[in-house]
């Protein structure tokens, strides 16, 4: 989502199983959805190059999240709070769905926390121990 250097962007859509028109999803909530930074991805991914949607939880308006999830190519993840991410998540249950994701061949991607989120740790994600208790990670 750069917009000079759309290299990284490319990679991922050339990974996808669908090679026209991709499905790629944009989850933004690790910075609490953000409609400035959902606006920044559409436009790094016009119809032109991808089926571009995007995942809210602060406004949820996907009743079947696994459906929804299953029927994507690319799960990209922006950057924001690691932390409130992955409460978010799991309160949804979307740490499940994505596993199944994953498990069926769907691409994850994403950048600063979105790119964390994929690990159990990372030279970044610094959790305060008490929100890493209330999370799961202590």
């Amino acid at each position: 989502m750069e917009p000079d250097n759309p290299l990284l962007d490319d990679f991922v859509l050339r990974l996808a199983r669908r090679k026209r028109q991709p499905r790629i999803c944009f989850v933004a909530t690790a910075s609490g959805d953000s409609d400035s930074y959902i606006r920044r991805f559409h436009e790094a991914f016009p119809p032109s190059r991808a089926a571009a949607t995007h995942l809210t939880f602060f406004e949820r308006k996907v009743p079947d999240l696994k459906s929804f999830v299953m029927d994507q190519d690319v799960i990209y993840v922006g950057g924001g709070s690691s932390a409130n991410l992955l409460a978010v998540w799991r309160l949804h249950r979307l740490d499940r769905v994505l596993r199944a994701a994953w498990n069926a061949g769907i691409v994850m991607a994403g950048i600063s926390a979105g790119a964390i989120c994929w690990f159990e740790d990372g030279l970044t994600d610094e959790v305060d121990p008490i929100i890493a208790t209330a999370i799961g990670r202590s």
